[in-house]
């Protein structure tokens, strides 16, 4: 390397996350540079040299800083963009014998991958140095001496040498990441937003309740200490770059050393990190110790629930609480969450009067659950995610509170709107309804609410002590802002009513399924447990599929089944998880097949069959099509039960399935397969189901919808329709 200073001004770009272009124009002002032209992601300035290693070394905000050796318009084609690489004098850039990458971004209507249109930059620098007679430099993707920045975008292309090498906000601390950490770079941009700079050089305390790996607690820390965010990374682009000037880089980098020996012996701010995990803990402290801050962060195990304020600190001390807390990316995920940001504002409330509250998430929603009004929003991304910055100011404490107040560690319940209370109410008022039925029954699996209230569009389901929550999709007239906050208010209300806790609480939305939608997998987490119905025991799943392997509404068919199944040899015909067989065998049916499509279901039922000890060789499951089995069995059943699903095009048939309109056929291959003095259970879950005429002439048929309600379904006699069916010689 050359060791030659060069004090010239040339052309930079830095890179950024998107919505930190100002943040980092701002920076780059502060460092010595003059900001230009803001892109999307992206600010160029004028710098020298040192100035560019500054920016390098010090940018908190940035992921890459380019020297950008050609800008052009009118790029479009291959050969157009060959021949733009090929015009730099690349032999002043890349050292002989050194190797080469190239990062493309960007497309045209001719060049439409970057892999490609790395390629034909490549070609166009091999095409320059072979030209004066250097040699091939070879390409080395992973550890690159120089790696290139090429962009392209709407014809205009930026090239140059990347003077990080490898993103800038990798700052070499962070090995053991944690759950979902935010980048290095967010992260700082999120406490500037904050103004913890300026609380910083006060000497002011930062809190992260919620710290995970540490990287907000880090990012804080070398801020206060005035140490380089990159000052322990182990290798920057320009250092493989030709013009690399060596003495102006180490003094820089002696300048930086300094700074921080002296910041982190002079720093005056007390940071504090808690989190319930230890692997968290255990991962913040070893990226504490990487970044040399160690001593400046204190890190304890505790929930938020558990959060005071620090002993050490002075009672008047005012500082930052900054968190980023997990989104509820699934729906499944919102009932804890609900209750974990109304027990941050309130824990906010009791030990931290008078900070401010800086909250990150991509789900505003839940940050209104603090019950604190934010005076400022930042839209930001995180990764994909469009997620905002939350900037409240914690209300100092009224004269009245106490300091036993301010120390407790049960938060109390955030106020309840109008509406959430009448909701409370009406699931006060069907468990009170429902009491005296469940206490002579034994059912612990029931449907306690079905949007009984139209502002609050929901089926809740407990079984034992969880609870299954389906929101039903609004309609379009219905404003989605509201339809959440309705829900969030309806989740915070669901475990202190219920008495269940949170994580027991799993949410889904039920909207209009076509085919087996219903059965189609939403999750993988395997949780299941098992419950009680009768005699019965049977395993549900509450948060993988839409449904969870056991229709509450068709209890009393199930009952019913097992009542008139003694002795008799039973078909379940599109059995599901095959409870209703469960029940007719352990009310005495001599065998039984089940027969149903999916292979997901059907290891269900042989579970449900083992859990009850049913004999295997009497208690069979079929994988078929039912109308396909029905065709070709040749045995007899002297009770069957069938309840297909209202439509299904499912890939494993060979035709789609309407039930009112494949009725007939369905009702007559079964009858085909009833035995003299035998009865067919026909149900199904069409709301408008009409039993065809022909059925009712050719068979003795009775209606008993009406019989097959529990007092929990009474509210919906549309629910499902049942029907005996039994040959008209023999009824």
């Amino acid at each position: 390397m050359t060791e030659r200073r060069v004090s010239d001004s040339q052309a930079f770009l830095a890179t950024c996350p998107k919505g930190l272009e100002l943040l980092l124009a701002e920076e780059l002002a502060e460092l010595g540079a003059e900001p230009g032209k803001t892109t999307l992601a992206g600010v160029h300035f004028q710098a020298d040299l040192e100035t560019a290693y500054r920016a390098c070394l010090w940018s908190r905000l940035a992921n890459r800083v380019v020297l950008c050796l050609v800008r052009e318009e009118g790029i479009e084609t291959p050969d157009q963009l060959r021949a733009a690489a090929a015009g730099v004098a690349w032999r002043d850039h890349l050292p002989r014998g050194a190797t080469l990458a190239v990062d493309f971004h960007g497309r045209s209507a001719e060049i439409r991958h970057t892999r490609f249109g790395a390629q034909t930059v490549k070609d166009g620098v091999v095409d320059r140095l072979q030209a004066e007679g250097q040699p091939r430099p070879n390409v080395d993707t992973r550890q690159p001496d120089l790696r290139l920045y090429a962009h392209l975008h709407r014809g205009r292309l930026t090239l140059g040498v990347d003077f990080a090498g490898d993103s800038l906000h990798r700052r070499g601390y962070r090995r053991d990441v944690g759950h979902a950490p935010l980048k290095e770079n967010l992260a700082a941009a999120l406490l500037v937003r904050a103004g913890w700079p300026a609380l910083a050089r006060e000497g002011a305390p930062l809190v992260d309740p919620l710290c995970g790996a540490g990287t907000l607690l880090i990012e804080a820390a070398m801020m206060a200490a005035d140490m380089a965010p990159n000052l322990h990374r182990e290798r920057f682009g320009f250092e493989g770059w030709a013009g690399h000037d060596d003495i102006c880089w180490r003094e820089l980098k002696r300048e930086a050393e300094a700074r921080a020996s002296i910041g982190r012996k002079r720093c005056r701010c007390r940071l504090y990190g808690f989190d319930q995990s230890p692997p968290a803990l255990s991962s913040a402290k070893a990226n504490a110790m990487r970044a040399g801050i160690p001593a400046l962060i204190t890190l304890k195990g505790a929930s938020l629930t558990e959060l005071m304020r620090p002993d050490d600190l002075d009672v008047e001390a005012k500082g930052l609480v900054i968190t980023n807390p997990p989104y509820g990316e699934r729906l499944g995920e919102l009932p804890e969450l609900v209750g974990l940001y109304a027990d941050l504002g309130e824990r906010a409330r009791q030990a931290f009067p008078g900070w401010r509250l800086a909250l990150f998430t991509a789900n505003p929603d839940l940050g209104h659950r603090t019950a604190l009004r934010a005076y400022k929003q930042y839209s930001l991304k995180n990764g994909p995610l469009d997620a905002k910055l939350l900037l409240m100011d914690v209300p100092e404490a009224s004269q009245g509170d106490s300091e036993d107040k301010t120390a407790s560690s049960t938060p109390a319940p955030p106020p309840r709107s109008e509406g959430a209370q009448m909701f409370a109410n009406r699931l006060a008022k069907n468990r009170k309804r429902l009491r005296k039925w469940l206490k002579r029954s034994g059912e612990r699996c029931y449907r306690l609410y079905d949007a009984d209230m139209p502002e609050y569009a929901l089926a809740i389901d407990v079984y034992g002590d969880h609870v299954h929550v389906q929101e039903y999709a609004p309609p379009k007239s219905i404003d989605a802002g509201q339809a959440q906050k309705r829900l969030f208010e309806a989740l915070a209300v669901i475990p202190e009513e219920l008495q269940v806790e949170a994580s027991r609480v799993v949410v889904k939305r039920r909207e209009r399924q076509s085919g087996r939608a219903q059965y189609q997998k939403q999750a993988a987490s395997g949780e299941r447990f098992e419950v009680q119905e009768g005699p019965a025991r049977l395993w549900v799943n509450l948060r993988d599929y839409l449904d969870t392997g056991l229709f509450l509404d068709h209890r009393p068919v199930r009952r019913m089944l097992g009542e008139m199944a003694q002795g008799k040899r039973f078909l379940n015909l599109f059995c599901y998880t095959a409870t209703a067989t469960v029940q007719a065998a352990l009310g005495g049916a001599s065998d039984s097949v089940s027969v149903d499509l999916s292979n997901t279901y059907l290891d269900w039922a042989r579970d449900n069959f083992a859990l009850n000890r049913l004999d295997p060789s009497r208690h069979r499951v079929v994988r078929d099509d039912c109308f396909q089995w029905l065709e070709t069995a040749g045995v007899q059943f002297d009770l069957i039960f069938m309840d297909p699903p209202t439509f299904s095009n499912s890939k494993k048939m060979a035709d789609t399935l309407d039930v009112q309109r494949d009725q007939g056929r369905l009702v007559r291959l079964a009858m085909a397969r009833l035995a003299p003095g035998g009865i067919l259970v026909f149900s199904n879950n069409q709301r408008r189901f009409k039993l065809d005429a022909d059925l009712a002439e050719a068979f003795a048929v009775e209606d008993i919808s009406a019989r097959t309600f529990d007092p929990d379904f009474s509210r919906r006699p549309d629910l499902h329709h049942v029907f005996l069916i039994q040959h008209r010689d023999e009824a």
